[in-house]
């Protein structure tokens, strides 16, 4: 134990080392704060942490910055309709878990699926049962579903119609989109543009993805603009702060070269004869003959730009990135080559059937030909040994030469994307000899328009266009502008006047094979074509349904205003319509109205009708187109029993004559028909006829080829 002393002791010592402790915790106190104080002096100053200036810093924290979206630019008609432009859409989705309560409980959820599907139903293209189906998913919980294609891209007014039921648990997505007014309406020329995200800014704008919204899209993209503010804690904006700003720029605006209302008919004669064919791809372009200007275009496959429906199939812009061997309708250059070189005399004479070439035998399309023709007939019944012939007296470099003059095997630079050039077989002389049928030679569309219109315009080849200009969309005026453009004189115009008489031939000839293209009111020259269609192997498909066929038309045949060109590839003919036939329901129609739109008149010649009445359906036929009268003849009888007009009226070439035999009456297809030339076939088969509009029919009520009876009503639409 111990005693006082000692304890004393040991309290000095316990003193003494909390003393030394204190001393010591006080210098380290006193250096830390030192160090606090520099380092802080430091930061104040300088305003620098490891390289990071605070400043900055700090102005980030309380800068927002606005993206100002660019408007994309909108592409019009050439009436300046609009085809393409900028609008909101929105996507609707649906919330399923029933944790989502708001204010005063009220639920944010799908309270009634049954219900909510079947309003959605009403309003969207879903039926009820899909959208009960993604209301009640099998697998999972999840937190909300979408209804696919269906939920997206909805209107401002269907979106306002839902809410106006007032449906817990349905919201809706802003989305920046792209409206297409006309659904199919030269969809794959003019093309789509979709939302895509930019990475890098965060932003979403619309891209151009194939046609003209693809190959303008820097133009019509136009520059997103910013705005830089600085606010405070509370979101005011804080005083005496610049704002920094860059002005949008919105995109500029486009003009087509395109024609709605020719457009318009155009795409429904295609939808009518695809119906009946249903043809692995078709083409047809209108153009005007003078200046390249594309007043219509558009190919099968399509797709509805406003929906996308169709659109996997239809990637492809067929006018300018697929190639085919365009078969008889190349004789037109074959022809005006060997005119215009010399080596055309039409009056001499040759062997038809067969021609053989090294070895090789060219045939004609009827192979026992028809003896000894001249070449001029040979042209006019479409002979592949004429063509070969002529090319073996011009020699293939100069043949090859007049190839590369009216444009083939090189781009049209039509600006469009993935332009083809096509290529050619033309080695050995029986391939120099295909090519002049159009075989073993690939050519586009366009460049099948570029060198028609060497034909069309007295010898002067045009640059195919589709677009006029392209305007700033704040000031209006014109930033570039475009038009027709000459390429060259691959011929003379004589040649092309010359070339132009054996195309009528064709029409007008009574052993001419394109007598199906007779227009009323106007002279048509037209060529007219079938091609073997490769097998992707280097040869060729078999069978009755692997041809392409095609026809270029120009009218009015002296003085052209409008050439035309399709094409339809492996149509499944069923036997009651030729390939000739089906092609001419889009060409006559479609031509007319341009021709009468832009009011071109034809020289008339005035003829006596004469008396057909009680003759045999084919005699009254001969008489009449022996006259050049554009035949309709109604019913399927050997008799005739009624015509219109009456005998010794004086009407002029090309006009239509109705005559109507003794059974058999079937509805024709009257769409492109003048209000006159459907009354008076009215008053021929006791139709009675219900019309609202004036100018020409683009409707009809009795379906074609559906058999009609006296006192049928007949209800059409004229515009």
């Amino acid at each position: 134990m111990k005693d006082s002393s000692d304890r004393a002791t040991d309290n000095l010592k316990s003193r003494k080392n909390r003393k030394t402790v204190g001393v010591w915790l006080f210098f380290i106190f006193i250096v830390v704060f030192f160090v606090l104080v520099s380092r802080l002096m430091i930061i104040a100053v300088g305003k620098n942490v490891k390289n990071v200036n605070l400043n900055s810093e700090a102005q980030k924290l309380y800068t927002q910055t606005q993206t100002l979206k660019a408007k994309r630019g909108t592409i019009y008609d050439a009436n300046g309709s609009p085809i393409a432009e900028d609008t909101s859409t929105y996507s609707l989705y649906a919330v399923l878990d029933k944790s989502q309560i708001g204010i005063n409980n009220k639920p944010l959820y799908v309270t009634n699926k049954t219900k909510t599907a079947k309003i959605l139903a009403k309003y969207l293209p879903i039926s009820n049962k899909k959208a009960l189906q993604f209301l009640t998913p099998k697998k999972g919980h999840p937190f909300q579903v979408e209804f696919g294609r269906a939920g997206q891209n909805i209107s401002l007014i269907t979106k306002k119609k839902i809410e106006s039921q007032h449906l817990p648990g349905i919201n809706f997505i802003q989305q920046q989109a792209r409206l297409y007014p006309n659904g199919v309406f030269s969809s794959n020329l003019i093309g789509v543009a979709t939302s895509q995200n930019n990475k890098k800014t965060g932003t979403t704008n619309l891209v151009g993805q194939m046609g003209i919204e693809k190959a303008f899209n820097r133009q019509l993209a136009g520059q997103n603009g910013y705005k830089d503010a600085q606010y405070d804690v509370y979101g005011y904006k804080l005083p005496g702060k610049k704002q920094k700003e860059k002005p949008v720029k919105n995109g500029d605006n486009i003009y087509t070269t395109i024609d709605s209302r020719i457009q318009t008919l155009l795409e429904s004669e295609m939808n009518s004869v695809q119906s009946q064919v249903h043809a692995a791809g078709m083409n047809a372009v209108l153009m005007d003959a003078k200046t390249g200007k594309i007043v219509a275009a558009t190919q099968r496959p399509t797709f509805n730009a406003a929906t996308l429906n169709g659109i996997g199939n239809a990637w492809t812009n067929t006018l300018t990135a697929d190639t085919y061997e365009p078969g008889s309708t190349m004789k037109i250059f074959t022809l005006s080559a060997a005119i215009n070189s010399g080596h055309f005399h039409g009056n001499d004479t040759y062997q038809s059937g067969q021609y053989s070439i090294d070895g090789k035998i060219v045939p004609d399309w009827d192979p026992n030909g028809w003896g000894y023709i001249t070449y001029n007939k040979g042209f006019a019944l479409s002979s592949n040994v004429a063509m070969s012939h002529l090319e073996q007296q011009m020699g293939p470099k100069t043949w090859n030469k007049y190839i590369h003059k009216f444009g083939f095997l090189k781009s049209t630079n039509s600006g469009l994307p993935g332009e083809l050039s096509g290529r050619i077989q033309f080695k050995y002389p029986i391939e120099q000899a295909d090519t002049s049928f159009g075989q073993g030679i690939e050519v586009t569309t366009m460049q099948m328009m570029q060198a028609l219109t060497a034909v069309s315009n007295n010898g002067t080849m045009m640059k195919p266009y589709f677009i006029s200009k392209i305007t700033d969309p704040s000031s209006g005026k014109i930033v570039k502008q475009y038009g027709q453009k000459v390429l060259g004189h691959p011929i003379s115009s004589a040649t092309a006047k010359k070339v132009r008489e054996h195309m009528q031939d064709v029409v007008y000839k009574s052993y001419g094979i394109g007598q199906d293209y007779k227009m009323k009111g106007y002279r048509v020259a037209a060529k007219t074509g079938t091609a073997q269609v490769s097998n992707g192997y280097g040869g060729y498909a078999s069978g009755d349904d692997s041809y392409l066929y095609s026809v270029a038309g120009m009218v009015p045949a002296n003085h052209p205003k409008y050439v035309m060109f399709i094409t339809m590839k492996q149509p499944k003919l069923t036997g009651t319509k030729t390939a000739t036939q089906l092609l001419a329901e889009i060409f006559k129609p479609v031509m007319t109205r341009a021709l009468q739109n832009a009011n071109t008149k034809q020289a008339t010649v005035k003829r006596q009708m004469p008396s057909v009445v009680y003759k045999t359906t084919t005699e009254a036929k001969r008489i009449l187109e022996e006259k050049n009268f554009d035949v309709m003849s109604i019913g399927t009888g050997d008799t005739i029993i009624k015509q219109s007009p009456s005998v010794g009226k004086s009407i002029r070439e090309q006009k239509r004559v109705f005559v109507l035999t003794n059974h058999g009456w079937k509805m024709p297809r009257i769409i492109g028909w003048s209000k006159n030339d459907v009354e008076t076939f009215c008053h021929l088969t006791g139709l009675k006829l219900e019309s609202t509009g004036k100018g020409y029919a683009d409707s009809q009520s009795i379906a074609f080829s559906t058999s009609i009876k006296n006192k049928q009503i007949l209800k059409v639409n004229f515009e």
